[in-house]
Protein backbone atom coordinates (compact mmCIF):
# COMPACT_ATOMS: atom_id res chain seq x y z
CA UNK A 1 0.00 0.00 0.00
CA UNK A 2 1.29 3.46 -0.93
CA UNK A 3 1.78 5.80 2.03
CA UNK A 4 0.11 9.10 1.13
CA UNK A 5 2.20 11.62 3.06
CA UNK A 6 5.72 10.50 1.96
CA UNK A 7 4.54 10.09 -1.64
CA UNK A 8 2.95 13.55 -1.63
CA UNK A 9 5.95 15.28 -0.06
CA UNK A 10 8.38 13.62 -2.52
CA UNK A 11 6.44 14.85 -5.51
CA UNK A 12 5.91 18.35 -4.10
CA UNK A 13 9.63 18.60 -3.30
CA UNK A 14 10.58 17.65 -6.86
CA UNK A 15 8.19 20.20 -8.35
CA UNK A 16 9.20 22.99 -5.97
CA UNK A 17 12.93 22.28 -6.41
CA UNK A 18 12.59 22.40 -10.19
CA UNK A 19 10.49 25.57 -9.99
CA UNK A 20 13.11 27.33 -7.85
CA UNK A 21 15.97 26.18 -10.07
CA UNK A 22 14.28 27.40 -13.25
CA UNK A 23 12.42 30.42 -11.85
CA UNK A 24 9.02 29.11 -12.92
CA UNK A 25 6.66 30.77 -10.44
CA UNK A 26 6.77 32.77 -7.24
CA UNK A 27 4.46 33.60 -4.36
CA UNK A 28 1.48 35.75 -5.42
CA UNK A 29 1.78 34.70 -9.08
CA UNK A 30 -1.34 34.24 -11.22
CA UNK A 31 -1.41 30.98 -13.18
CA UNK A 32 -3.73 29.50 -15.82
CA UNK A 33 -3.80 25.73 -15.25
CA UNK A 34 -4.33 23.69 -18.43
CA UNK A 35 -6.39 20.72 -17.23
CA UNK A 36 -7.48 17.94 -19.58
CA UNK A 37 -8.83 15.71 -16.82
CA UNK A 38 -6.10 13.08 -17.21
CA UNK A 39 -3.89 12.00 -14.28
CA UNK A 40 -1.03 14.35 -15.23
CA UNK A 41 -3.07 17.55 -15.25
CA UNK A 42 -5.14 16.49 -12.24
CA UNK A 43 -1.90 15.99 -10.30
CA UNK A 44 -0.72 19.46 -11.35
CA UNK A 45 -4.07 20.96 -10.33
CA UNK A 46 -3.96 19.23 -6.95
CA UNK A 47 -0.42 20.49 -6.32
CA UNK A 48 -1.20 24.12 -7.17
CA UNK A 49 -4.54 24.13 -5.35
CA UNK A 50 -2.90 22.86 -2.16
CA UNK A 51 -0.08 25.42 -2.45
CA UNK A 52 -2.38 28.32 -3.30
CA UNK A 53 -3.34 29.62 0.14
CA UNK A 54 0.13 29.46 1.67
CA UNK A 55 1.80 30.95 -1.39
CA UNK A 56 -1.08 33.32 -2.22
CA UNK A 57 -1.39 32.05 -5.78
CA UNK A 58 -4.21 33.19 -8.05
CA UNK A 59 -5.42 30.23 -10.13
CA UNK A 60 -7.88 29.56 -12.93
CA UNK A 61 -8.57 26.20 -14.59
CA UNK A 62 -8.68 26.09 -18.41
CA UNK A 63 -10.02 23.22 -20.53
CA UNK A 64 -10.38 23.00 -24.32
CA UNK A 65 -12.77 20.47 -25.84
CA UNK A 66 -11.15 19.50 -29.15
CA UNK A 67 -14.34 17.84 -30.46
CA UNK A 68 -12.29 14.83 -31.55
CA UNK A 69 -13.73 12.12 -29.33
CA UNK A 70 -17.44 12.96 -29.38
CA UNK A 71 -19.32 12.23 -26.17
CA UNK A 72 -16.11 11.18 -24.42
CA UNK A 73 -14.71 14.69 -24.94
CA UNK A 74 -17.94 16.18 -23.61
CA UNK A 75 -17.64 14.00 -20.52
CA UNK A 76 -14.04 15.18 -20.07
CA UNK A 77 -15.26 18.78 -20.17
CA UNK A 78 -18.00 18.10 -17.62
CA UNK A 79 -15.49 16.30 -15.39
CA UNK A 80 -13.09 19.28 -15.39
CA UNK A 81 -15.95 21.65 -14.53
CA UNK A 82 -16.78 19.42 -11.56
CA UNK A 83 -13.11 19.46 -10.52
CA UNK A 84 -13.22 23.24 -10.52
CA UNK A 85 -16.21 23.17 -8.17
CA UNK A 86 -14.46 20.66 -5.91
CA UNK A 87 -11.35 22.84 -5.61
CA UNK A 88 -13.32 26.08 -5.49
CA UNK A 89 -11.57 27.47 -8.56
CA UNK A 90 -12.92 29.36 -11.55
CA UNK A 91 -13.05 27.06 -14.57
CA UNK A 92 -13.10 28.33 -18.15
CA UNK A 93 -13.92 25.90 -20.97
CA UNK A 94 -14.12 26.33 -24.74
CA UNK A 95 -14.70 24.15 -27.80
CA UNK A 96 -12.80 24.01 -31.08
CA UNK A 97 -13.50 21.73 -34.03
CA UNK A 98 -9.92 20.49 -34.33
CA UNK A 99 -10.54 18.02 -37.23
CA UNK A 100 -11.99 20.90 -39.28
CA UNK A 101 -9.05 23.11 -38.31
CA UNK A 102 -6.58 20.41 -39.34
CA UNK A 103 -8.28 20.12 -42.71
CA UNK A 104 -8.23 23.89 -43.17
CA UNK A 105 -4.55 24.19 -42.26
CA UNK A 106 -3.63 20.98 -44.12
CA UNK A 107 -1.86 19.59 -41.08
CA UNK A 108 -2.21 16.66 -38.69
CA UNK A 109 -4.97 16.55 -36.10
CA UNK A 110 -2.31 16.41 -33.36
CA UNK A 111 -0.63 19.59 -34.60
CA UNK A 112 -3.95 21.39 -35.06
CA UNK A 113 -4.96 20.41 -31.50
CA UNK A 114 -1.72 21.83 -30.15
CA UNK A 115 -2.21 25.11 -32.05
CA UNK A 116 -5.81 25.43 -30.87
CA UNK A 117 -4.89 24.64 -27.28
CA UNK A 118 -2.13 27.24 -27.01
CA UNK A 119 -4.25 29.89 -28.75
CA UNK A 120 -7.02 29.30 -26.21
CA UNK A 121 -4.64 29.34 -23.23
CA UNK A 122 -2.85 32.48 -24.40
CA UNK A 123 -6.09 34.32 -25.11
CA UNK A 124 -7.44 33.42 -21.67
CA UNK A 125 -4.23 34.50 -19.93
CA UNK A 126 -4.30 37.86 -21.71
CA UNK A 127 -7.96 38.37 -20.88
CA UNK A 128 -7.36 37.59 -17.19
CA UNK A 129 -4.07 39.54 -17.18
CA UNK A 130 -2.21 36.44 -16.02
CA UNK A 131 1.43 36.05 -17.02
CA UNK A 132 1.79 32.28 -16.61
CA UNK A 133 0.18 29.22 -18.20
CA UNK A 134 1.07 25.84 -16.65
CA UNK A 135 0.86 22.59 -18.59
CA UNK A 136 1.36 19.11 -17.13
CA UNK A 137 4.17 17.82 -19.37
CA UNK A 138 6.40 15.46 -17.41
CA UNK A 139 9.71 13.59 -17.74
CA UNK A 140 8.25 10.84 -19.95
CA UNK A 141 6.77 13.44 -22.33
CA UNK A 142 10.22 15.03 -22.56
CA UNK A 143 11.84 11.70 -23.53
CA UNK A 144 9.11 10.97 -26.08
CA UNK A 145 9.49 14.42 -27.66
CA UNK A 146 13.26 14.01 -27.87
CA UNK A 147 12.87 10.67 -29.67
CA UNK A 148 10.09 11.94 -31.94
CA UNK A 149 12.26 14.83 -33.06
CA UNK A 150 15.18 12.47 -33.62
CA UNK A 151 13.07 10.07 -35.71
CA UNK A 152 11.68 12.89 -37.85
CA UNK A 153 15.08 14.47 -38.36
CA UNK A 154 15.73 17.64 -36.41
CA UNK A 155 17.88 20.69 -35.94
CA UNK A 156 19.93 20.81 -32.70
CA UNK A 157 17.04 22.73 -31.09
CA UNK A 158 14.90 19.60 -31.33
CA UNK A 159 17.29 17.75 -29.04
CA UNK A 160 16.40 20.13 -26.23
CA UNK A 161 13.05 18.33 -25.93
CA UNK A 162 10.29 20.21 -24.10
CA UNK A 163 11.48 23.55 -22.68
CA UNK A 164 10.70 24.06 -19.02
CA UNK A 165 9.61 27.64 -19.81
CA UNK A 166 9.03 29.64 -22.99
CA UNK A 167 7.26 32.79 -24.09
CA UNK A 168 3.83 32.36 -25.68
CA UNK A 169 3.03 36.00 -26.32
CA UNK A 170 4.47 39.50 -26.22
CA UNK A 171 6.73 41.09 -23.69
CA UNK A 172 6.60 43.41 -20.70
CA UNK A 173 3.18 43.82 -19.09
CA UNK A 174 1.50 41.75 -21.84
CA UNK A 175 3.99 38.87 -21.72
CA UNK A 176 2.58 35.37 -21.28
CA UNK A 177 4.88 32.40 -20.65
CA UNK A 178 4.14 28.69 -20.50
CA UNK A 179 5.75 26.73 -17.67
CA UNK A 180 6.11 22.95 -17.24
CA UNK A 181 6.49 22.38 -13.47
CA UNK A 182 6.04 18.59 -13.73
CA UNK A 183 9.05 18.01 -16.01
CA UNK A 184 11.18 16.65 -13.13
CA UNK A 185 8.49 14.04 -12.39
CA UNK A 186 7.95 10.70 -14.17
CA UNK A 187 4.64 9.21 -15.27
CA UNK A 188 5.10 6.43 -12.70
CA UNK A 189 5.50 9.00 -9.90
CA UNK A 190 2.37 10.79 -11.08
CA UNK A 191 0.34 7.59 -11.05
CA UNK A 192 1.66 6.79 -7.58
CA UNK A 193 0.58 10.26 -6.40
CA UNK A 194 -2.87 9.87 -7.97
CA UNK A 195 -3.34 6.50 -6.27
CA UNK A 196 -2.03 7.66 -2.89
CA UNK A 197 -4.26 10.74 -2.87
CA UNK A 198 -7.23 8.97 -4.48
CA UNK A 199 -7.55 11.63 -7.16
CA UNK A 200 -10.35 11.11 -9.69
CA UNK A 201 -9.24 11.39 -13.32
CA UNK A 202 -10.26 10.59 -16.87
CA UNK A 203 -8.59 8.17 -19.26
CA UNK A 204 -8.15 9.17 -22.92
CA UNK A 205 -8.52 5.93 -24.90
CA UNK A 206 -6.82 7.51 -27.93
CA UNK A 207 -3.57 7.37 -25.93
CA UNK A 208 -3.66 3.59 -26.36
CA UNK A 209 -3.79 3.67 -30.19
CA UNK A 210 -0.31 2.91 -31.53
CA UNK A 211 -1.12 4.27 -34.97
CA UNK A 212 0.02 7.54 -33.38
CA UNK A 213 3.81 7.54 -33.27
CA UNK A 214 4.00 9.04 -29.78
CA UNK A 215 1.85 6.23 -28.41
CA UNK A 216 4.06 3.63 -30.11
CA UNK A 217 7.12 5.24 -28.57
CA UNK A 218 5.54 5.25 -25.11
CA UNK A 219 4.02 1.77 -25.20
CA UNK A 220 6.56 -0.19 -27.28
CA UNK A 221 9.91 1.47 -27.95
CA UNK A 222 10.67 3.12 -24.60
CA UNK A 223 9.88 0.00 -22.52
CA UNK A 224 12.25 -2.01 -24.73
CA UNK A 225 15.03 0.55 -24.29
CA UNK A 226 14.46 0.75 -20.54
CA UNK A 227 14.89 -3.01 -20.19
CA UNK A 228 18.51 -2.46 -21.22
CA UNK A 229 18.95 0.99 -19.63
CA UNK A 230 16.48 1.81 -16.82
CA UNK A 231 17.87 5.36 -16.53
CA UNK A 232 17.37 6.16 -20.22
CA UNK A 233 14.81 8.94 -19.61
CA UNK A 234 17.03 10.54 -16.98
CA UNK A 235 20.00 10.40 -19.37
CA UNK A 236 17.97 12.13 -22.10
CA UNK A 237 16.93 14.87 -19.67
CA UNK A 238 20.57 15.36 -18.62
CA UNK A 239 21.69 15.51 -22.27
CA UNK A 240 19.02 18.08 -23.15
CA UNK A 241 20.02 20.19 -20.13
CA UNK A 242 23.69 20.07 -21.17
CA UNK A 243 22.83 21.07 -24.72
CA UNK A 244 20.76 23.94 -23.38
CA UNK A 245 23.66 25.20 -21.29
CA UNK A 246 26.37 24.57 -23.87
CA UNK A 247 27.67 26.13 -27.07
CA UNK A 248 24.86 24.54 -29.14
CA UNK A 249 22.33 26.91 -27.57
CA UNK A 250 24.09 29.97 -29.02
CA UNK A 251 23.38 28.72 -32.56
CA UNK A 252 19.70 28.06 -32.01
CA UNK A 253 17.02 30.36 -33.48
CA UNK A 254 14.91 32.39 -31.07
Amino acid sequence: MISRKPCTLRLWDKINSGARKNGLFRDKDSVVLAVSGGPDSVTMLDFFAKQARRRRLNLVIAHLNHKIRGKEADRDEAFVKKLGQTYGLETVTARTDVPALAKKLKTSVEHAARLARYRFLTKLALKKRFHLVATAHHADDHAETFLLNLLRGTEPKGLLGIPVKRTLHGKGAAKVSVIRPLLPVTRAEIMEYVKANRLPHRKDKSNEDEKYRRNWLRKTLLPLIEKKQPRFKAHLAELSAKLGRGDVASYLPD
